[in-house]
């Protein structure tokens, strides 16, 4: 490996974790502020609704899980409905993660099944124009994704 290699190699690393860092900050800044849809019927309803509001779709899913049918199928119509409005797609992994950033209870014998968290919409209605710097970050790195012809970017979130 030649050194500008390592540097490149370096420099995407570096990348990952400041988009991984803003992915989680604007998750929660938004479950804050009531701007985040979580589970896949409840985003489809939103799109249809007010597809407008939606700047970012999260569609989260671990590897034991890439052999489900059925959320592929709704996985690729989110997509395609994202990409016809201009609305900016990463993909993520690390589920545990993701639920431990939105506060849902630790898994228990005999507790109630857990929220859907494989598809997270945070929106920004026109009215307030909220900007956020997790948000700014995450659209640029999806611009650049989109530059690079990667339409659909992936982030790992790590478990701590």
């Amino acid at each position: 490996m030649t050194l500008d290699e390592l540097v490149a190699c370096d420099n995407a690393a570096r990348k990952m974790q400041t988009v991984t860092a803003a992915v989680e900050e604007l998750l929660v800044a938004a479950q804050r502020q009531d701007r985040l849809t979580v589970g896949v019927y409840e985003s489809a309803k939103l799109m249809n609704v007010d597809p407008d509001s939606v700047v970012l779709c999260l569609l989260a899913i671990d590897e034991e899980e890439e052999g489900d049918i059925a959320l592929q199928i709704h996985f690729t119509l989110i997509q395609s409905f994202c990409c016809d409005n201009d609305i900016n797609i990463v993909r993520v992994s690390g589920m545990q993660r993701l639920a431990q950033l939105l506060g849902e209870p630790e898994e228990t014998q005999g507790a109630a099944e857990a929220r859907d968290l494989h598809c997270l919409l945070v929106t920004n209605p026109h009215a307030d124009g909220w900007k956020s710097h997790g948000l700014i970050e995450v659209a640029s790195y999806c611009e650049e994704s989109r530059g690079n012809n990667q339409w659909v970017p992936s982030i790992a979130l790590q478990e701590r």
